[in-house]
């Protein structure tokens, strides 16, 4: 666990120098002056859109690393591993069928975007670079989290993609890039820009090696990785659809849809900061659970499961009401458009969806690492059956803020068969009478920062409420030891400061 604790903690802090650099880009994107609704909503559908060609051409091959790695790993020297090799030549392949497919159906999507998304239609090909490069980076990222350097990739795609937009950004404000034109352009290219260097430094490092001779661990599981890959596969599709839909559905059916799109992106991207530890934790933890199966370590399971749960809900909480009694002030604070005011509702409910799917822990990595992978393609076939046509209706009925009571509704169903699922089956159960405890503490302490600063605002407002919320809520986890794993951290701090011997 302290192997887990210990990266989970270093991803979680790099993923957050990840935002803030994503909420500087965000803030120029979104302040009066520079780039206009539209403009920013398309990169955001460039985002959704490669997001999604990524699921599809990867053809599961992240999937077929995280569950077969221990066994290529334990059996094979480095120079004969095939692993990698195969599973980028697959990823390829897909992508160029894709590809395919993708240029064939451009009068569909000029069918479906061009009355409320044009500028989707003018640079349709462009987003074909973006989802290539994503794809390799996907797979490459597993083959990563696989060697236990989950900060390292991370880092690239946390961090540094985020400052190759800060830069493209400035080169814009600054009239190096002259137009909205070029800087699309370049924009489609960020995604294979951090592949790129995830690549040269496995190279460089030596811990990928490339042979195309079928190793005795490809013959001997070939059934069950085609057998994996293809269910997994069709899980994998669901549930980035499930991610995008929204996005896509309201550049398609809404009236000026691309302006709507960077409303609602405002939103989802303030709610993606909530997520951050989630990202830290499985990338830090999905080897560990794929070698505890292998080793029958039901022990480890549990503990995993249960700390994943209560260490996320601690942090999502926290962020989550952080973000939600200072998001009206800090759009007039910081001179955003007041358009963007129209987030706000969203996001709160956009960011109760993340406190339920984080606060029931790794469950979805439990089930894809274990024998009963299938299941995901189950629970991930409802999820899409209840969302997709919910977040459809709903949007046409309610606007902006229909996908987010769809996506709530939808990923709450999901996480409950998925706990029902682990408990029936494994005994494995996410929650204790902390859990509960978080809860209250959480609300207990937004309430006293809320009604203690509710006529205070701007920049005093912003750093008061903020700062009485962190320190009571942090003074309550530590002394009401909420997680295992905050004491550790603590005393780790204290003697890092010499406070403690």
């Amino acid at each position: 666990m302290s192997s887990i604790r210990r990266q989970s903690i270093i991803s979680s802090i790099v993923i957050y120098i990840g935002f803030a650099v994503g909420l500087l880009n965000t803030y120029f994107f979104t302040r009066e002056g520079t780039f206009t609704e539209a403009e920013y909503g398309l990169t955001t559908i460039f985002i959704a859109i490669a997001t999604l060609m990524a699921s599809f051409a990867a053809l599961a091959m992240p999937a077929y690393i995280f569950k077969f790695h221990p066994y290529y790993n334990d059996n094979l020297p480095p120079e004969k591993n095939d692993m990698i090799s195969w599973a980028l030549i697959v990823s390829l392949i897909g992508f160029v069928l894709l590809m395919i497919v993708g240029w064939s159906m451009k009068s569909l999507v000029i069918q479906k975007f061009g009355t409320n998304a044009p500028k989707l239609v003018n640079y349709y090909y462009w987003i074909f670079p973006m989802g290539f490069g994503l794809t390799i980076y996907t797979v490459l990222e597993a083959y990563t989290w696989s060697l236990h350097k989950s900060v390292l990739a991370n880092f690239f795609r946390e961090v540094q993609w985020r400052l190759l937009t800060t830069l493209l950004i400035v080169l814009y404000v600054t009239n190096v890039i002259k137009d909205y034109d070029l800087f699309i352009k370049f924009f489609a290219f960020t995604y294979p820009g951090i592949a790129i260097s995830l690549f040269i430094y496995l190279i460089a490092t030596k811990k990928i090696h490339f042979t195309f001779k079928p190793s005795k661990v490809s013959r001997r599981f070939l059934k069950k990785i085609i057998t994996l890959c293809s269910f997994v596969y069709g899980g994998t599709l669901i549930f980035t659809l499930s991610q995008v839909f929204d996005t896509i559905v309201i550049a398609s059916i809404l009236e000026n849809g691309s302006a709507k799109a960077g409303i609602y992106a405002l939103a989802t991207i303030m709610t993606s900061i909530i997520q951050a530890p989630q990202r830290g934790i499985i990338s830090a933890s999905i080897s560990h659970l794929s070698k505890a199966w292998k080793d029958k370590n039901m022990n480890l399971l549990q503990k995993v499961y249960q700390r994943s749960s209560i260490n996320q809900l601690v942090f999502a909480c926290a962020i989550f009401l952080l973000i939600w009694m200072n998001f009206a002030d800090g759009i007039k604070t910081f001179g955003v458009k007041p358009a963007y005011l129209e987030a706000s509702s969203i996001f709160f409910i956009l960011g109760i969806t993340k406190i339920i799917d984080m606060g029931t822990g790794v469950n979805a990595q439990i089930i894809a690492t274990s024998t009963f992978w299938r299941f995901e393609l189950l629970s991930g076939v409802i999820l899409l059956g209840v969302m997709l046509p919910l977040t459809y209706f709903l949007t046409k009925e309610y606007g902006l803020i229909g996908p987010a009571i769809a996506t709530v509704v939808s990923i709450t169903i999901y996480n409950i068969i998925r706990i029902v699922f682990l408990w029936r089956k494994f005994k494995l159960f996410p929650f204790t009478i902390q859990s509960l405890y978080t809860l209250l503490l959480a609300a207990a302490c937004y309430c006293i920062c809320y009604f203690a600063f509710r006529d205070v605002h701007g920049f005093v407002g912003i750093i008061g409420r903020s700062a009485s919320f962190v320190i009571l809520y942090g003074l309550g986890v530590v002394y009401m030891k909420i997680s295992p794993d905050i004491t550790p951290v603590v005393q780790t701090i204290k003697r890092r400061m010499g406070l403690k011997s």
